[in-house]
């Protein structure tokens, strides 16, 4: 086959989710409230950027990638909170090669806000947002697109700023710094930034990423639009006619909507879509997801923030 292309993308980067039930929202759970999330996400492409040039594989046709991800937010305060999520993913495509499957990486995440005051007839919040995350399972990680991972340990901070108005509309921006760890390959040397290193250790980009946020919330429904933009610090591009590494330099802009109804007290169905723009040594994805969360309160009955 001719070359592949890495299409998995990191679930604190792609993912929407749902309120108070992402790492790089401007939403908090209070004290006492927990939330849980049960998601299945359908992501797909037949063209991709080799490098900055766009271009399709016939051999490979078009590439899926699904999970399902658990996710679970806990109110430690009204200002602190503590997140676990993990993914199971399958991969696969019209080729003959079959694609890989199984849980994917535990993440933790706290989420504090230092700051909130009215303004502008709305409520001004800043937020800083921690994390990690490690693989749980001995999935291969250099066999992209077919891979559900890299295998790399992480580590991300981010900063958070958020306005909504009295009328229920709002804005959040953030931006974050993943760092990721070296892996090991099963391979005694590979190509990186045209030299040949004779090693099985092998480096993985760090990332930085961006989201913008406009949308309106009450005690019914959630609509936003959203646009994400990831890239990675370092790396090199895919080479003609080879295969995708874990070191190569992936970049993406994805445009997305994002739809919350509240079925039934803390009962809520949810969906999102999303469409890469633009990208480098990424596939030219289309993303569908559906889900359901739940909140109660421990201890006592408590509404929400919105």
């Amino acid at each position: 086959m001719r070359k592949f292309l890495l299409a998995v993308v990191i679930a604190t980067v792609s993912f929407h989710f749902a309120s108070a039930q992402m790492p790089n929202d401007g939403l908090m759970m209070q004290k006492r409230q927990w939330c849980t999330l049960l998601q299945y996400t359908h992501s797909s492409w037949d063209e991709y950027w080799e490098g900055e040039n766009k271009r399709s594989n016939l051999n490979l046709g078009t590439f899926t990638n699904q999970n399902v991800m658990l996710m679970t937010n806990y109110g430690i305060t009204d200002n602190l909170n503590f997140m676990v999520g993990l993914p199971y993913i399958w991969t696969d495509s019209d080729s003959y090669l079959d694609g890989q499957s199984g849980l994917q990486d535990l993440s933790v995440f706290l989420k504090y806000q230092p700051f909130k005051a009215d303004m502008a007839g709305g409520e001004f919040k800043v937020q800083v947002t921690g994390g990690a995350s490690l693989p749980v399972t001995d999935y291969v990680p250099d066999f992209l697109p077919f891979s559900i991972g890299l295998q790399s340990k992480t580590a991300s901070l981010r900063g958070i700023l958020n306005f909504t108005h009295g009328s229920g509309f709002y804005i959040t921006a953030q931006a974050g710094h993943t760092w990721r760890s070296n892996i090991t390959i099963d391979r005694e040397a590979y190509l990186f930034e045209n030299e040949l290193i004779y090693s099985d250790e092998m480096p993985v980009p760090n990332l930085f990423d961006a989201t913008g946020r406009l949308g309106f919330i009450n005690n019914k429904i959630q609509a936003e639009i959203n646009l994400d933009y990831f890239t990675g610090l370092s790396g090199d591009d895919i080479r003609y006619n080879e295969m995708p590494l874990p070191c190569n330099k992936m970049q993406a802009t994805t445009a997305g909507v994002f739809v919350k109804y509240f079925i039934w007290r803390g009962l809520a169905v949810q969906a999102s879509a999303g469409k890469v723009l633009s990208g480098r040594n990424v596939g030219q994805a289309t993303n569908f997801s559906g889900g359901f969360t739940y909140f109660f309160t421990l201890g006592g009955a408590q509404e929400a923030e919105k």
